[in-house]
């Protein structure tokens, strides 16, 4: 579902975001749509992977070798 949004832009802004658009031969709401879906899929992937790594970290890394001396033969001196 689509909804309209009002934002307040300065004039010359606006203006010269006209003509970026115009050279990308699209329109100024286009970019703008185009930019914020970026930056939000941008946004969900980050989340996405930082989950998964924070998972990652859960489970820990097992480096191989097996532990061969007790506590105790370790502190033995």
């Amino acid at each position: 579902m689509k909804q309209n949004v009002t934002i307040r832009l300065d004039k010359d802004l606006i203006k010269k975001g006209k003509v970026i658009a115009s050279k990308k031969e699209t329109s100024l709401n286009r970019l703008l749509s185009d930019f914020l879906r970026q930056i939000v899929e941008e946004d969900d992937y980050y989340e996405q992977c930082k989950k998964k790594a924070l998972s990652i970290l859960d489970k820990g890394y097992h480096f191989g070798g097996k532990i061969k001396y007790t506590r105790e033969e370790l502190r033995e001196r």
